[in-house]
């Protein structure tokens, strides 16, 4: 594991295996870690470049007092890829981390980006009044606010660990894999409660709508279908970045929030596929 300080102080633990071809970026959800992408270091081809980070507040890397913003996180991404000197490469983000590189899109362009996969990370995770229900569908939103308001302030409290392992849990359809579960609820309990409650109601504030027209790089969207995240969420994803395709497992091929963990080779196999692809027309 080698480290990276921030320009505000920040220390970011980061994997990278230095493989040839064009890198692979990868970033993990919220409350979790690079750990996520443990069967997707080498079981995507031989010799790919992945690298992987544990975003500030997560993992190995520092938990300081301040920065927990999807923005700054995107700053933190962006001092990464400057550090490693890579100036291309292709962008994979699950659950909060898609958001980090759409937040990293809206600021500083595709211009470094040669493909783009989101895998299972709404449009916007917070039903906020001023949208329609429509809206607040497509949009794949989980809670409305006082939802949000009511899980930060358990998350925060005495019985924080409890509230945890049971949002976890949620993320699974039916009787998950004893070992997936304990891994990933062992993996979120790295994050402390003044790091990841703040960060948890800045992504769920977001509304990333605006950004997907915008994103003019070849794109792929992964959803699932015993995922908490709607796959018509996906759907709306997909058709709203020009030209990205989409792919939704089936219920019997993983069925949870997590099917990079649940079945690897399937999920290796779809996103090798889409990097590995000739560009067309320019794409």
């Amino acid at each position: 594991m080698k480290e990276l300080i921030t320009t505000d102080g920040a220390r970011l633990a980061y994997q990278d295996t230095g493989g040839d071809g064009v890198p692979l970026v990868m970033l993990h959800g919220w409350g979790q870690t690079q750990a996520m992408f443990r069967h997707q270091i080498e079981g995507l081809a031989p010799g790919r470049r992945v690298v992987t980070v544990d975003l500030r507040g997560h993992g190995k890397s520092g938990k300081p007092r301040h920065g927990y913003r999807i923005a700054r996180l995107s700053r933190d991404v962006l001092e990464l890829v400057d550090h490693l000197g890579l100036n291309r490469f292709d962008a994979l983000g699950w659950s909060m981390g898609v958001s980090v590189w759409w937040s990293f899109i809206d600021q500083y362009g595709t211009g470094r980006v040669r493909r783009f996969v989101a895998v299972d990370q709404p449009a916007a995770v917070a039903a906020v009044p001023w949208m329609t229900e429509r809206e607040q569908r497509d949009s794949g939103a989980i809670f409305d606010v006082s939802g949000l308001l009511y899980l930060g302030a358990a998350l925060a409290g005495p019985e924080g660990g409890t509230v945890r392992a049971e949002f976890v849990r949620s993320m699974f359809s039916g009787e998950p894999d004893p070992e997936v579960l304990a891994f990933v609820t062992e993996e979120i309990s790295s994050t402390p409660a003044y790091a990841g409650v703040p960060l948890l109601f800045d992504h769920c504030a977001q509304d990333w709508r605006d950004v997907l027209p915008r994103i003019d790089v070849p794109t792929l969207v992964i959803g699932c279908e015993g995922s908490h995240v709607h796959p018509d969420s996906q759907r709306f994803v997909a058709e709203r970045i020009p030209g990205a395709r989409l792919h939704v497992f089936a219920s019997d091929v993983a069925s949870s929030h997590f099917p990079f963990l649940e079945n690897p080779p399937a999920f290796n196999t779809v996103v090798e596929k889409f990097l590995a692809e000739e560009p067309v027309n320019g794409m």
